[in-house]
């Protein structure tokens, strides 16, 4: 269940890039959602509430690896799914390579048909920079 939450994560931020807020109403909704267990129901509030509070941070830190391009540039779909990414990265609960292979799964169906390697190239610097400094 874990995609299912992801894509709950995913839906929920993308909302919040337009209205720059939470919606709760929205959040209650999907956590309402029958098959999701207690885990995943705790892993979209904390990956919402986390990425929310740090979204202007995440941001910044998005902007520092990209060229060419301004985060607010960014095809919005693309740019929900690198914040999440990053965010769930800084967790370090999950392996990179599982968080970047999910990204890259939401971009592709979610985005236009670049979006896949788009997220990935970007996401492969911020996984190579962990290694680095590890």
């Amino acid at each position: 269940m874990r995609r299912t939450s992801r894509e709950y994560v995913f839906k929920l931020v993308f909302e919040y890039t337009f209205y720059g807020a939470e919606n709760e109403s929205t959040l209650e909704f999907f956590l309402a959602d029958a098959d999701l267990t207690d885990e995943d129901k705790a892993y979209i509030r904390e990956c919402y509430d986390g990425v929310t509070a740090n979204a202007e941070r995440l941001k910044a830190k998005l902007a520092s690896k990209l060229e060419r391009f301004s985060v607010d540039r960014l095809y919005r779909p693309d740019m929900t799914v690198l914040l999440i990414a990053l965010y769930e990265l800084e967790r370090a609960d999950t392996p990179a390579k599982v968080i970047v292979n999910e990204a890259v799964d939401l971009a592709k169906k979610y985005g236009t048909e670049k979006s896949g390697s788009f997220v990935n190239g970007v996401l492969a610097k911020f996984v190579r920079e962990g290694k680095e400094s590890a």
